[in-house]
């Protein structure tokens, strides 16, 4: 039996470095905290959107999501204890 899926309504940024990316990720695009806090006007199409960001433990996550927010990012979270917490519960 097939699922209807609904598209999701946010948007995962993993600020993770590549090589963690490629190890183990739940998807979303892979943006390295250096190159987001460079780069913020690359996302700037996404500033009304909802965004999840993510990382290893949550605190790149974290940064990355105080950094956005004071940059006019209107709805961005963090997800509390990152990719650890997400293997933890067997994702």
């Amino acid at each position: 039996m097939e699922r209807n899926r609904e598209p999701i309504p946010f948007m995962i940024i993993d600020v993770r470095e590549q090589i963690e990316f490629q190890t183990f990720n739940i998807g979303g695009q892979n943006i390295p905290i250096g190159i987001l806090l460079k780069n913020p006007e690359d996302l700037e199409d996404l500033k009304n959107e909802e965004l999840i960001v993510i990382c290893q433990h949550g605190l790149r996550s974290e940064t990355a999501r105080r950094f956005l927010l004071m940059n006019g990012f209107k709805n961005v979270r963090n997800l509390h204890g990152g990719i650890l917490a997400l293997r933890k519960l067997n994702y």
